[in-house]
C-alpha cells in the first residue's frame, strides 16, 4: 500500500500539478485510511480491498462525527486513489466506483429583514459626493439584485433609466435587462447628477457608472469595505454586499413576485438556483407561526 500512496502522491505533484499543501492533505486522508484498513482487516495490498472495506471506513468517519463535506472530500480522494491504482496496476477492480456523495445539509443564504434594509442605507449621509455615491450603490445592489462583479461593470452607455432598466452582464459574460425604479433610481439619477460629475477626472476618461476618489472605476474590495462598513453600524458584522442580493430576492418572493421572474432578474441558468429563496421564505414564515400563534 505505501509504494501506490507514496506513487499516487509523485503523480499528483508531477503529472497534475497539485500544490504542496493538496499533495499533503491528500497524503494524510489516504494514510488514515491504509492505517485503519490494515488495522481493522489486515488489509496492506490494494488488491485486496472491496466496496464492503470502503464503506466500513466512511462509517467510521460518521462515527467519529465527521461533517458531510469532510466525508464528501476522502470519497473524492479514495475514489482518486483507486483509479490510479488501476491505471498503474496495483489492482484490478475499482471499490469505490458505485459510492454516492453524502448529501449536504440545505444551507440557507443571509438575509437582512427589510427593517435593516432601512437602517443601513440610513447609516449613510449625503453630505459628500463619496457619500452620495455609497448610498447609490447600496440602494441599486438591493433594489436590482445585482452582483458586486456587475455594480462595478456598470457603464453609462448600459444605462436605460427614462425606461427603467440597467443592462448588466453577468456570470459567462451573458447581457440581461434589470428594472429600476424606486428609491434605487432616485438615487443612481441624483449620483449622476450631482456626484459623479465631482468624482470624473477629464484627464482620465472612463464610461464607468461608479467612480472611486480618483476618478477611475471603483474596485470590487472597495464595495465589500463600504458594504461591511455600512454593515457594522448596523451590528451586522461582516456584511457582504451578495446579502443585500440575498434579501432583493427574498423580499421579492414574500411580497408575491414569481420564481421565475425573480430568476430572470438574478441571471440565474438554473431556476433550481432561485428556489433556495423559498426555502428562506418558508424558514420566515415558520417562524412568525412560532412568534405569533398563541399554540404554537
Amino acid at each position: 500500500m505505501k509504494q501506490a500512496i507514496n506513487e499516487y502522491i509523485a503523480w499528483l505533484q508531477i503529472e497534475r500539478g497539485s500544490s504542496p499543501l493538496t499533495c499533503s492533505a491528500y497524503r494524510h486522508d489516504i494514510e488514515a485510511y491504509a492505517s485503519y484498513l490494515e488495522k481493522t482487516y489486515c488489509i496492506i495490498d490494494p488488491d485486496e480491498i472491496t466496496q464492503e472495506e470502503v464503506l466500513a471506513y466512511l462509517s467510521s468517519l460518521l462515527e467519529q462525527g465527521k461533517s458531510p463535506a469532510t466525508r464528501e472530500r476522502a470519497i473524492s480522494v479514495l475514489k482518486g486513489f483507486h483509479r490510479f491504482c488501476i491505471q498503474e496496476h496495483f489492482c484490478k477492480q475499482d471499490p469505490t466506483g458505485a459510492l454516492a456523495y453524502p448529501k449536504k445539509p440545505l444551507k440557507l443564504p443571509d438575509v437582512l429583514s427589510i427593517d435593516q434594509v432601512d437602517a443601513l442605507m440610513d447609516t449613510i449621509p449625503d453630505d459628500s459626493a463619496l457619500h452620495i455615491r455609497d448610498r447609490a450603490m447600496l440602494e441599486v445592489l438591493y433594489g436590482c439584485g445585482l452582483r458586486v462583479s456587475e455594480l462595478v461593470g456598470l457603464d453609462r452607455e448600459r444605462l436605460y433609466l427614462d425606461d427603467g432598466f440597467l443592462l448588466v452582464f453577468g456570470k459567462g459574460s451573458k447581457e440581461r435587462m434589470v428594472p429600476i425604479s424606486g428609491l434605487a433610481l432616485s438615487w443612481l439619477e441624483r449620483y449622476l447628477a450631482e456626484a459623479r460629475v465631482v468624482l470624473y477626472r477629464p484627464q482620465k476618461p472612463t464610461g464607468a457608472v461608479f467612480l472611486n476618489s480618483r476618478g477611475g472605476r471603483i474596485s470590487r474590495q472597495s464595495v465589500h469595505k463600504i458594504v461591511a462598513c455600512a454593515g457594522t453600524a448596523i451590528n451586522v458584522s461582516s456584511l457582504h454586499p451578495h446579502t443585500l442580493r440575498h434579501s432583493f430576492a427574498t423580499h421579492l418572493l414574500e411580497g408575491g413576485a414569481d420564481l421565475r421572474a425573480i430568476q430572470d432578474m438574478l441571471g440565474h441558468s438554473d431556476i433550481a438556483t432561485t428556489q433556495i429563496y423559498t426555502h428562506v421564505h418558508m424558514q420566515h414564515l415558520k417562524e412568525e407561526y412560532l412568534d405569533a400563534h398563541p399554540r404554537a
